[in-house]
């Protein structure tokens, strides 16, 4: 894990599996965009901050998922950080029985077990008609991309350096995915689509990547969600259950189910592509026999 500067005092901490931005204020005080997971990350950043002398002023969240809200709480605990976040996405990690709202499948036990550390205190709301934010007095560009969260944001710093967070991801990333998530995957390449316009300096994709520009990578992770649609939609033969696809999923695409966390993650992936395809009435949903169904 280690420091890289992006340009101008907007940097990254390199962990892994991601990149996780921060703009510094001064040599004592920075900005951190996402926090990382708590599992595998907070002691590498903990020690990188201490290292350099770094106190955590502030933090604005792109979305509230593990891998970018898991250090919320923690630094705001050590630090007295101010924590700015999408309002949907601050009242999911508002209390462990919100968490269980949007992690449906699993019991409010294995909601408090896997995610409870996700719960945070929220300072600064940004409701979806804003396109910026004073954070410790410094003013971040903020474009709404929903989809691949209820309420996903992008930031641009005073440098001009925009963070995609999760509205993109590298080609590093779609070699090795083989069902990326969107919460909406409608809403989500409609953001992509948006992204067209977007015109920073640099980029950072959490998932991991620093472009100076997004143009192509844009048009072919539409084409990479798609076409992982496409294949599901093949894969559907006359009338299925959501539990019937998924066993032909993971069939065929050689996933391994390592648990039932697991197992209730994969689901919640597909479930989004197959919500895409009966809402461009590629498939349709049926009632047969008593039970929800999906034909072509």
């Amino acid at each position: 894990m280690y420091i890289k500067k992006v340009k101008g005092n907007t940097y990254c901490i390199v962990t892994k599996m991601t990149y996780i931005p921060f703009y510094k204020i001064n040599d004592e005080e920075i900005i951190m965009l996402d926090t990382g997971w708590k599992d595998g990350q907070r002691e590498g950043i903990d020690e990188l901050l201490e290292r350099n002398n770094f106190k955590v002023a502030g933090i604005i969240c792109s979305h509230a998922h593990i891998d970018h809200v898991g250090n919320n709480s923690y630094l705001k605990n050590k630090y007295n950080s101010i924590i700015a976040m999408p309002s949907h996405e601050a009242l999911v990690c508002s209390s462990t029985v919100n968490l269980k709202v949007y992690y449906s499948t699993q019991t409010l036990s294995q909601v408090k077990k896997h995610f409870g550390h996700m719960v945070c205190e929220t300072d600064i709301f940004i409701t979806n008609k804003q396109n910026y934010i004073y954070v410790c007095g410094i003013k971040f560009n903020i474009l709404h991309t929903p989809g691949h969260s209820p309420a996903h944001i992008c930031i641009t710093t005073p440098d001009d350096v925009t963070y995609l967070g999760d509205s993109l991801i590298s080609y590093e990333v779609m070699k090795g995915a083989k069902l990326p998530y969107a919460f909406i995957l409608k809403e989500d390449l409609k953001s992509k689509e948006k992204l067209f316009k977007l015109k920073s300096n640099k980029y950072i994709i959490a998932h991991q990547g620093i472009y100076n520009d997004i143009t192509k990578l844009i048009t072919d992770n539409i084409a990479f969600y798609k076409n992982r649609a496409k294949k599901i939609y093949d894969l559907v033969e006359g009338t299925m259950t959501m539990e019937e696809i998924m066993k032909k999923v993971i069939e065929n695409w050689n996933i391994k189910i390592k648990s039932i966390y697991h197992y209730s993650v994969i689901e919640k992936m597909l479930r989004s592509y197959v919500e895409y395809l009966n809402e461009t009435e590629n498939i349709e949903l049926i009632l047969e026999d008593g039970f929800l169904k999906y034909k072509k």
